[in-house]
C-alpha cells in the first residue's frame, strides 16, 4: 500500500470502498509537507491540484470527489439532489446513491463515514465537537434514510482523548442532552477537560441504532509522521495547515 494511504480493516458491501489520506508522498512544501489536500489553507493552487490528482489515480476514483467547503455546521449535501454548481457546496456531511466520491478533509476532527450494508446509499460527515454537539451525525443518518440497524460507520483518526483539551463549554454542550456523556470527559490539573471526541461519536452512533462501528484508533496530535493535526502544526503557518481526506465511494457494481 501507498505511504500516502492509511490501512484499514472495515468490512464493506461489495461495491463499495474506502480511505483515509497521510500526510505523506506529496508535492506540498512545509509547513503544508506534503500530502496537504485542502485547497483553503495557504498551500499553492498548483500543488494541492497535483496532490488531488494524484489521490484519483491511487485510489482509480470513478469520477472527482464531492469536495466541500466545510464551516464545523451541521448541513449535508445530498449529491443525488444538488444540482452542478462551480465550487464546492458548503455543508459538513454529504450523501449519495451514485458514483461520486463522499469526501471530508480533517486535522484533528473527527471523520465518520457511513455506508448501507446492501451498498445502496454512503456517506461521510466532519464532526469536529461543534458539528457533533450540534447534531450532524444525526442529519446525515437521516439524510441517508437508511435504519441505523442497517448501516455500518467508521471512525477515522482524530484528536484523542489525552491530547484534547477544552473548556467547560464543550462538556456543557454535551451533557446537556446527555447527561451520561459526561463519562467522555476527564478534568484536568489546569481546571479543564480532556474530551473523548470518538467516544462522543459513538454514543450519538448507538443513539441512532448504529451498532456496527469501527475505527477511531489513531490520534492526528500524536503521530506527527503520518497526520497533520492543526492543534498541533497550526501555529507554523498562521493558523492553517495541511489537510487528510476520508473518502467513500461506489467502484463497479
Amino acid at each position: 500500500m501507498s505511504e500516502s494511504l492509511l490501512g484499514f480493516s472495515w468490512p464493506l458491501p461489495r461495491a463499495v470502498r474506502a480511505a483515509f489520506t497521510t500526510r505523506l508522498g506529496g508535492g506540498s512544501v512545509a509547513p503544508w509537507d506534503s500530502f496537504n489536500l485542502g485547497a483553503h489553507v495557504g498551500d499553492s493552487a498548483q500543488a494541492v491540484t497535483a496532490n488531488r490528482a494524484r489521490l484519483a489515480d491511487l485510489l482509480e476514483l470513478p469520477a472527482q470527489p464531492a469536495w466541500l467547503n466545510q464551516v464545523h455546521g451541521v448541513a449535508v449535501a445530498d449529491l443525488d439532489l444538488a444540482p452542478p454548481a462551480p465550487g464546492p457546496l458548503t455543508a459538513d456531511a454529504v450523501v449519495t446513491s451514485g458514483q461520486r466520491p463522499c469526501v471530508i478533509m480533517v486535522a484533528d476532527c473527527l471523520p465518520v463515514l457511513f455506508a448501507a450494508r446492501d451498498g445502496r446509499r454512503i456517506g461521510a460527515a466532519h464532526a469536529g465537537w461543534r458539528g457533533l454537539a450540534g447534531g450532524v451525525l444525526e442529519n446525515t443518518v437521516a439524510a441517508l434514510a437508511v435504519p441505523g440497524s442497517a448501516l455500518t460507520a467508521w471512525l477515522g483518526p482524530a484528536i484523542l482523548q489525552p491530547n484534547f483539551e477544552v473548556g467547560a463549554e464543550v462538556r456543557q454542550a454535551f451533557v446537556r442532552d446527555d447527561s451520561a456523556a459526561e463519562g467522555c470527559f476527564e478534568a484536568n490539573a489546569r481546571g479543564r477537560w480532556q474530551a473523548n471526541l470518538v467516544g462522543l461519536a459513538r454514543r450519538r452512533l448507538e443513539r441512532l441504532g448504529i451498532t456496527d462501528i469501527h475505527g477511531g484508533d489513531w490520534c492526528t496530535f500524536a503521530d506527527r509522521q503520518r497526520f497533520f493535526s492543526h492543534r498541533r502544526d497550526g501555529h507554523l503557518a498562521d493558523g492553517k495547515g495541511g489537510r487528510m481526506a476520508a473518502l467513500i465511494w461506489k467502484h463497479g457494481s
